[in-house]
This record gives structure tokens, C-alpha cells and sequence, in this order.
């Protein structure tokens, strides 16, 4: 099979087209993709009837979700598909009584992404603000004005001038939200995030189908990568691989993941023109596949040939992990057990002295007396690099030890704060909550791992989402 691949040294962007395409030659995957329907209508009008109530509890009189273009044709935020399914920018004004219909602010930036999908749900009117710049539309003005403009002449004309308004969205939302207090001095303004982002800890059953279809997806693509990773093949084309098998049954997304490999198993990479060599460890650090809007996130580990017994052991106690807070997480456990239970195949190594996330050592952590940790400068070799003219001067990361120091997190919408599955999160586990446990381990120079599932906790115990690939490592024989 690797004969007929070119040589590492071949192996430049011009030298590709005619093995590129064709490394999925024969790929099906071991199930069939379920897809399932987008959330119907009345799923939001039952979100928008809780979010009111919570205003109300509050006092707010109305509401504003607002979500910003931040290029490339993504938002800041999930705020807006959350609340009516709307995927580009804009300022939703929602009046805390049921009676008053929602009203949308929005196209005021040129990501260019038009119907379908693209009708916001439960809203009545829509109102384009504009695209203003001198030098790209030759008419003075910005944007963020306008929309303020806009936005305060229809509280006002509302009946909202002297009201008590809550504001949803994000740190890109902080201009608009100066602006409308000068321009309504006599409304109060409160933050309110709070209140959409205590129903991101438990999944309805018909989101729950979501992040099972997401999962599905991101297996679909781990075992693309399975299928064309050998000797010889690039980086590049496991990522392609991987996001084509998930994006063509309907993935949104291609750039949710990362890809490392070396000798030592780094991850959290992205592809460079790294070829793939006898001794390698690939990481799959699937960090955000999605699909309707929602998310799910696994970690696989691909060993090509023979690689040392200190990374076998690495990869054995990552694996021991996952399968340790597995074992915890049901309803009514609480988080912090499940994360201490998955750091006991460290401890038992003697990797770490104890499962406390305050004391335990990570991959980013500052230096000990709280200040900036200088990174090691040296030369790293790396020939595929250093084939496109650069030299990789520092040793990444700057200190051993798991990633973070925690075993997962939540698993949602994309830029929703998450709960983290840590010693310090005495949180009860309840049914309907999605997250993932990952377990991860990266000692400079020498090995590494980063292995993971996606889960979601039923009412008698826990189902595991990424059933599809085994969290075991993968071996590529050479």
C-alpha cells in the first residue's frame, strides 16, 4: 500500500493531485449516519416562554440578544440560534410579555450569508441596518452607531424609553450596549446571560438527537482518517479526509479540530506539511463538530508502527482515564468525584501526587510564583518544517502534565460558557447534561496522549456518544 505513495520528499502541494482525492478510494464507514431533523418551532417558542418567565422573575421589561459579526461568516456568540435559530449577526428585541411580538436588527456587517438556513423563528419583523465605511462602502458612518440609533428609536417608540432592559451577548456586545445607555438614560440596564445560560446544563430530548447526530459525524471522520493514514501521507490530507467524510453528510463546519503529530505525541496541532513517518503519534482532537448548531468533541490517538514503552504507558494511563470517570458519571454523582476518579490512574503511576486542580501541574500553567513561565528556547528539529524555510526554536509546551487540570467539560452551542468536570465542581450530574470526558498527558520531548468521549447522562446511567471508534489507540502496522 505505501509503494505507490511519493516520497516525504515529494510530498509538496504541487506533487499531490494526482493521490490526493483518491485516498478515500473505497472508504464506507462501519454504521450509517441518522440524521435528524433542525429543531422545530415549537422547541424555541417553548425556550422563548422560560426565558420570559426568567425576565419577568427579574423584572426586565424587555430583552436584548445581541450577536456580532466576527468574519468568515461566523458570530461571537450562540445567543441568537439559541433563542430563534438565526446564524449571522444581529440585536433581537424580546418584550418580556407574551403578547408582544420579537423584533430583529440585523445585517449590519458584509458576511454575506443569505437564506437558507437563515429564518429567525418566532420573529416579526426584520430591519437591515446597513454596511457603512468610507473606504469600503463610501459612506461615513459605522455600524455599531446605526445599530444603536436604530435600536433606541424603537424602544422608544415601544414604550421601553424608562424601562428595566436585559442584555444578552458577549464582550463584542459592549459598544452597543454604551451606546443605547446614552442614548436612554432613563432605562436601567442589566446584564442577563445568566438566564440562557442556565438551560445549557441540561439537553431536551430532542437536543439530546443533535449532539448524538454531531457524534456520529465526528466518528464518520475519525475512521476517514483511519482509512488513509500511512507512511508518506500528509497532514493535510488526514484533516481533509476527516472533514470531508463529516461535512458531506452535514457537518457545518470544517475548522473545529485540530491534528498533532511528532514522535511524542503533541497535541492541539493544526496541519503544517507534516508527513507521516514510522514511529509517529497522531492526536484526533475533534474539539467542536456541529451540526444544526450543536456540538460534540472526542480525542483519538493513531500509533504508526513501534513506538517507546514510556509512550505505550502514556497512552494506557490516558485510556485508563476516560474509562475510570466513565465508570463514576451517573445522575446524582457529583462532577468533582467523576474528575478525581480520573486522574487515579496518575497518581497510581506516580505522574501526579493528587487529583487537586488548584495544586496539579499543566501544560499552560504560569510559574510558581504566579508570573509568566519562559518557554525553553532550542532548536526542535522538525524536517518538514524546516523543507518550507523555517526552524522551530522553542519546546512546546513549556511544562508536563495533562492539558488542562480537569478531565472535560460541557458540551453545547459554540462560545457558550462551560462547566468544567474538575475537583473544585461539586455539581450533581442530571440527566440530559452532554459532555466530554477527556484524559490527556504531554511530557516535552518525550510522549504524549489526548483520548476522549462524548457523553450524555440518562436517566439510569451514562451513554457514550462516540461509540463508534474505540477510545483505545489506533495502530497503523509498518
Amino acid at each position: 500500500m505505501t509503494s505507490s505513495l511519493p516520497s516525504p520528499s515529494n510530498t509538496l502541494p504541487g506533487m499531490q493531485r494526482n493521490r490526493a482525492e483518491a485516498l478515500l478510494d473505497g472508504f464506507e464507514p462501519t454504521f450509517e449516519f441518522q440524521p435528524v431533523n433542525p429543531l422545530p418551532e415549537a422547541e424555541f417558542a417553548d425556550r422563548l416562554r422560560r426565558i420570559r418567565r426568567e425576565a419577568t422573575v427579574a423584572g426586565h421589561d424587555v430583552m436584548l440578544v445581541h450577536a456580532d459579526s466576527i468574519g468568515w461568516y461566523r458570530v461571537s456568540n450562540s445567543y441568537l440560534r439559541y433563542m430563534c435559530d438565526w446564524t449571522r449577526e444581529g440585536l433581537l428585541v424580546v418584550p418580556t410579555d407574551d403578547d408582544r411580538p420579537l423584533t430583529m436588527f440585523s445585517f449590519f456587517s458584509s458576511s454575506v450569508v443569505l437564506p437558507p438556513a437563515g429564518e429567525p423563528l418566532l420573529v416579526e419583523d426584520i430591519w437591515q441596518i446597513g454596511t457603512w465605511g468610507r473606504e469600503t462602502y463610501n459612506r461615513p458612518g459605522r455600524g455599531v452607531d446605526k445599530l444603536v440609533e436604530a435600536v433606541a428609536r424603537f424602544l422608544e417608540r415601544s414604550g421601553f424609553a424608562a424601562s428595566q432592559v436585559g442584555l444578552i451577548g458577549d464582550g463584542l456586545s459592549q459598544g452597543c450596549w454604551d451606546g443605547l445607555r446614552r442614548e436612554l438614560p432613563r432605562c436601567r440596564f442589566e446584564k442577563a446571560e445568566a438566564i440562557i445560560d442556565r438551560m445549557q446544563r441540561r439537553r431536551s430530548p430532542l437536543e439530546q438527537q443533535q449532539v448524538r447526530a454531531a457524534a456520529q459525524l465526528a466518528d464518520i471522520g475519525i475512521q476517514a482518517a483511519y482509512h488513509v493514514i500511512r507512511p508518506g501521507v500528509t497532514d493535510h490530507e488526514i484533516y481533509a479526509a476527516f472533514t470531508f467524510a463529516q461535512m458531506a453528510r452535514g457537518g457545518e463546519s470544517g475548522d473545529g479540530y485540530q491534528i498533532g503529530i511528532n514522535r511524542y505525541g503533541t497535541h492541539c496541532g493544526k496541519p503544517y506539511g507534516h508527513v507521516v513517518r514510522p514511529g509517529d503519534l497522531i492526536n484526533l482532537y475533534i474539539s467542536g463538530v456541529t451540526y444544526h448548531g450543536y456540538n460534540a468533541q472526542i480525542a483519538r490517538m493513531i500509533a504508526v508502527g513501534d513506538i517507546t514503552a514510556k509512550q505505550e504507558e502514556v497512552l494506557r494511563m490516558c485510556t485508563e482515564g476516560v474509562e475510570a470517570a466513565a465508570a463514576a458519571a451517573r445522575p446524582g454523582a457529583l462532577v468533582s468525584t467523576v474528575a478525581n476518579a480520573s486522574f487515579e490512574p496518575y497518581i497510581r503511576r506516580g505522574y501526579l501526587a493528587s487529583h487537586d486542580s488548584r495544586t496539579m501541574p499543566y501544560n499552560w500553567e504560569a510559574a510558581e510564583d504566579g508570573g509568566p513561565r519562559l518557554v525553553p528556547r532550542r532548536h526542535v528539529a522538525d524536517e518538514d518544517w524546516e523543507r518550507q524555510g523555517r526552524r522551530l526554536m522553542h519546546v512546546y509546551p513549556a511544562t508536563q502534565g495533562p492539558h488542562n487540570p480537569n478531565v472535560g467539560h460541557s458540551v453545547s452551542m459554540p462560545r457558550f460558557a462551560n462547566y468544567n468536570i474538575a475537583s473544585n465542581n461539586h455539581d450533581v450530574l442530571e440527566e440530559g447534561m452532554t459532555f466530554v470526558l477527556h484524559s490527556q498527558w504531554l511530557e516535552p520531548e518525550v510522549a504524549g496522549a489526548n483520548l476522549g468521549n462524548c457523553y450524555l447522562v440518562t436517566a439510569d446511567g451514562l451513554e457514550n456518544l462516540s461509540c463508534h471508534t474505540p477510545l483505545e489507540t489506533h495502530r497503523i502496522t509498518v
